[in-house]
């Protein structure tokens, strides 16, 4: 038998979920273990379990940031966005290293993964100019008819294990941009690049609460769906799992963006 190679150790905080600025383990003290899919002898460590108690605890702490987060306006939003992107060129290696270590990818794969989720950063904040209304005719004399955008909120995502970086930009990227504060739910397989991710996102100066981190399965994921403060949920995933989020949201006419079944 081989010995098993030597990895770089996660930091402990890694392993803990991200809420209101600060990580934290979970109210249950339940953890879930997390293997390197191509060596089962490697044991990337023990992640924190979350359950409805955790989420209940990020959306309130997301929705205490909302009022300043919106209040920002787009273009100062969006520095943050910019920010981010840095960060993830300057720690490129590192994140890599850790999508190719509990994914699964190449490390190239996992290399353009990260190249990726910088173009989603790019693109996105250079979309804050953009986020106008629009003026329109008005049939009734001295009239101005305009639109104009806010917020729907606070939002929960919902990502996947098989693009455990990008997927997640995708989601964070617009949603904070738009002014909406978010408690991310990645994949249990794969939740130390979503803890990354949140690091990365302290790091570029985004405001204690507004993005907020919880590990785990289905009950967080269920409790974020149940939660009246949280406007909208972004999932990817299972055709039978977007059904199951859809119909639990349906009594509230709660929002649903769902990408599902490949």
């Amino acid at each position: 038998m081989t010995d098993v190679p030597q990895r770089q150790p996660v930091a402990a905080h890694h392993l803990l979920n991200f809420i209101d600025g600060r990580w934290a383990p979970a109210a249950s003290g339940r953890t879930r273990t997390n293997r390197n899919p191509a060596d089962l002898r490697d044991r990337i460590g023990e992640f924190t379990e979350s359950d409805g108690a955790d989420a209940e605890r990020a959306v309130a702490a997301a929705a205490t940031a909302l009022p300043g987060w919106r209040a920002l306006g787009p273009i100062r939003r969006a520095a943050h966005l910019t920010a981010l992107g840095r960060q993830l060129a300057d720690r490129e290696e590192e994140f890599a290293a850790a999508i190719t270590r509990e994914q699964g990818k190449l490390r190239a794969e996992a290399r353009a993964e990260v190249a990726r989720a910088r173009a989603v950063l790019e693109f996105t904040a250079g979309q804050a100019r953009l986020l106008g209304g629009v003026t329109a005719p008005a049939e009734e004399d001295r009239t101005f008819a305009y639109t104009f955008r806010r917020p729907l909120g606070v939002v929960g995502l919902v990502s996947p294990w098989n693009f455990p970086l990008a997927i997640p930009v995708w989601k964070v990227a617009p949603a904070l941009l738009s002014g909406c504060t978010a408690v991310l739910k990645p994949s249990p397989l794969t939740p130390l690049t979503a803890a990354l991710l949140t690091d990365a996102a302290q790091r570029a100066g985004v405001p204690d609460g507004v993005l907020n981190l919880v590990q785990g399965d289905a009950a967080a994921g269920a409790a974020l769906v149940a939660h009246p403060q949280v406007a909208g949920i972004s999932f990817t995933g299972s055709l039978a799992v977007g059904t199951a989020i859809h119909t639990a949201g349906a009594p509230r006419l709660l929002r649903t963006q769902l990408e599902l079944g490949g």
